[in-house]
């Protein structure tokens, strides 16, 4: 397992929410340059669960400070797990072991204001997600809930 500076172990239990709308389009979001795991690339939703957090309030959490969007039918699927090269705003990077908690959810309303964690949000079709630049997690979030 990788560790950091101090020699801990690094790594990080992530929610991550396969958010659909009313008309069972895909929420993905784009990160920013320089930033993240998948710099400019599409993907799924999500952040890091605090300690003492339940992971369906940490996923609740992270969709409202990252998007300003309520979800609702919370229902957990499956994990996921790898070590990904994560960048930081600062410009330093880290190798990190990842624990995706990937959960299928409703949104209350399609209106999105984004944090500085994206760049750009876009509600998709099913067809059509293979016309983005998907992250790897992503592609295999997708393809094991039976999306692509």
């Amino acid at each position: 397992m990788p560790s950091d500076a101090n020699n801990q172990p690094s790594f990080r239990l992530i929610v991550v929410g396969i958010v659909q709308n009313e008309c069972d389009e895909y929420l993905i979001c784009k990160m920013p340059k320089g930033r993240g795991v998948f710099p400019e690339q599409w993907g799924l939703p999500g952040g890091g669960v605090e300690p003492g957090e339940r992971m369906e309030a940490a996923l609740r959490r992270e969709l409202m400070e990252e998007l300003a969007i309520d979800v609702t039918d919370i229902k957990p699927l499956f994990f996921n797990d790898g070590t990904y090269n994560k960048l930081f705003a600062n410009g330093d990077q880290r190798d990190v072991y990842m624990i995706f908690l990937i959960f299928s959810c409703r949104a209350k309303s399609t209106d999105i204001t984004l944090s500085a964690e994206f760049s750009e949000y876009a509600w998709i079709r099913k067809d059509d997600l293979n016309s983005y630049d998907l992250n790897s997690a992503s592609i295999i979030t997708f393809q094991r809930a039976g999306v692509l």
